[in-house]
């Protein structure tokens, strides 16, 4: 089609996509049946896998549980049992591309096929840059990003032969928007968005319309996870709003969820503010948490 052509179209699918938005907005869209589904989430011992996992199983799905905290993913599993379903428990190190190719054959060999994969595990050092040991770089890449690539690897196979699955990438505020002293963490947190939309457009390009792919970015989550965060627009929510919020988003294959939704707005708003604008955005949110600052300025 010629370009003069295409400009029309283009427009008439932006207005198209406008509309269908706005109907959505008073026609929710139906939510998909997840009964009976293998489910495997990483970092399920506490927090926001934890909350997730309980979400999965009060829709009956089979849980396939991996955290690096043998109690911590036990007591997880346990409490799923409680709620009537069966969940398996597995100790692995997601910071080690050995461990998980092993723990992934494990699984398939024994329970079976995974129809969702949450990449939720994650690891943070809030610190400045030029103070962050070069083992903590390492290991926040290793666990944030390159563990989704080899948990991918493992699983996706069987979902792209059988057009049917679900890959969901848990990033981050911090993957659209960046903070001081978490340098590292939003690098790869930006990597973890940046995988999840070249594989939704991968999956497009090869016609695997039945492997569909969500990416959760929540703000702040009241866990252990960062200590004595606080946001004036987005306080932070406990992990079992951000799980449910979470759930509404997978399984209406909704490709990015932020969480909370006026979260999408500040990501908008800093795309589009002069670089002035968005400062002064991100100042009136008054952003905080506990940081430590190892750097100081060499005395002449």
């Amino acid at each position: 089609m010629h370009l003069l052509l295409e400009i029309p179209v283009f427009f008439l699918v932006v207005l198209y996509s406008y509309l269908e938005a706005l109907v959505k907005l008073f026609i929710p869209v139906k939510e998909k049946c997840v009964s009976g589904q293998i489910v495997l989430i990483t970092g399920s011992g506490h927090g926001l896998g934890r909350a997730t996992a309980y979400e999965f199983a009060r829709r009956q799905c089979k849980l396939v549980l991996w955290d690096i905290n043998k109690n911590g993913v036990e007591e997880t599993a346990e409490e799923c049992r409680r709620l009537g379903v069966t969940a398996h428990a597995f100790v692995v190190d997601c910071s080690k591309k050995e461990d998980i190719y092993s723990a992934a054959e494990k699984v398939r060999k024994e329970i079976g096929d995974v129809d969702i994969l949450m990449n939720n595990a994650g690891v943070i050092s809030p610190t400045d840059v030029l103070s962050t040991e070069d083992q903590a770089i390492q290991k926040m890449f290793e666990v944030n990003i390159l563990a989704h690539y080899w948990t991918t690897k493992a699983f996706l196979p069987t979902m792209m032969k059988n057009n049917h699955g679900h890959i969901i990438t848990v990033a981050s505020a911090g993957g659209h928007i960046v903070a001081p002293f978490l340098v590292a963490y939003c690098s790869s947190k930006f990597a973890a968005v940046g995988l999840h939309r070249a594989l939704t457009e991968e999956l497009s390009a090869l016609k695997k319309d039945g492997v569909k792919t969500s990416c959760i970015c929540p703000m702040f989550i009241n866990s252990d996870f960062v200590k004595n965060p606080s946001s004036r627009l987005m306080p932070p929510l406990e992990p079992e709003e951000v799980a449910s919020q979470a759930m509404k988003g997978i399984l209406t294959n909704e490709s990015m969820i932020f969480i909370p939704r006026f979260l999408k707005v500040s990501v908008m708003l800093d795309r589009f503010l002069p670089a002035r604008g968005a400062k002064a955005l991100w100042k009136l949110n008054k952003l905080k948490f506990d940081f430590t600052i190892g750097y100081k300025d060499k005395e002449n």
